[in-house]
């Protein structure tokens, strides 16, 4: 499964990635490895997870020796277990030992973040609420962290700051009264009617105040317990907006209570900026 999200910046990140590892050159492979020497290498999990950067790491095989003959089994969003064969490389073994580490950082990174947001999306099955993610990423790994989220079954929040407008309490230390945010909110939908609005609320009186507002997408629920979610819920009501993000003290151990309240959205920043890698690893074979 491809994503329409990993987009041009993917070669530019894997140009980068292998200049910083090979430098003037592979040196080990130089003086250790004969040229002629080929091999075969499967690409394998180690453990139990969800893949996400499979057509990452195959790029970066072929950047490095285009000669190099690589055949994917398995894609992105498919869960795997140790044995399984997700892909097979073959070639140039000097080629193949250069890409190796820049393709499986890639590759286990991001399975890790598929394969821990597959872990909250499962935590919150029996709800109807959506496990989101935020713009806590890797800088210049945006994109693809978050097609990584979408892999593990989460759903993508704003990309940047241009495409979802999301006031937060730093955005109203001059002027956070109703009249000068409808005032704000109208100015945008004028100038720029695609972009949503989200409002962010630390207690209920500005749940209350936020909903007489026109034009509010979302509200985010910032740091609001269980019952406190619940009750914000029931003032919405039967309405189909503004749809209700919860956000802040969220973890596999509290996400099914705050899921359970009736909110529309969780948004949890760990799984991008903490997601332990899936071990992956290549096992050779010299033909």
């Amino acid at each position: 499964m491809s994503t329409p999200l990993v987009s041009d910046n993917v070669d530019a990140l894997i140009d980068m990635a292998l200049a910083e590892d090979f430098g003037p050159a592979d040196v080990t492979s130089t003086y250790f490895v004969p040229a002629e020497l080929t091999a075969r290498a499967i690409l394998t999990p180690r453990k139990k997870g969800v893949l996400s950067g499979v057509e990452v790491a195959a790029k970066v095989f072929k950047k490095v020796d285009p000669s190099l003959k690589v055949e994917v089994y398995l894609h992105d969003g498919e869960s795997v277990a140790p044995g399984a064969v997700v892909m097979l490389i073959e070639g140039s073994a000097r080629s193949i030992l250069g890409a190796e580490r820049t393709a499986l950082n890639f590759i286990q990174r991001l399975s890790g973040v598929a394969t821990l947001t597959k872990e909250y999306v499962k935590a919150v099955a029996h709800t109807s609420t959506r496990i989101l993610d935020t713009r806590k990423t890797t800088p210049g790994y945006r994109l693809l962290e978050k097609a990584a989220v979408a892999h593990g079954g989460g759903t993508n929040h704003r990309l940047g700051l241009y495409d979802r407008a999301m006031v937060k309490d730093n955005h109203l230390m001059t002027d956070g009264n109703t009249e000068h945010l409808q005032n704000c909110i109208n100015k945008l939908r004028a100038d720029m009617p695609k972009v949503e609005i989200q409002l962010e609320a630390d207690t209920l009186e500005q749940v209350e105040a936020f909903l007489k507002l026109e034009g509010v997408d979302h509200i985010l629920l910032d740091n609001m317990s269980p019952e406190t979610l619940k009750k914000a819920v029931e003032m919405r009501g039967s309405r189909p907006t503004p749809l209700l993000e919860a956000s802040g003290g969220v973890n596999l151990d509290t996400v099914a209570a705050i899921a359970e309240s009736g909110v529309d959205f969780v948004s949890v920043g760990y799984v991008t900026h903490s997601a332990p890698s899936l071990d992956l690893g290549l096992d050779f074979s010299v033909e």
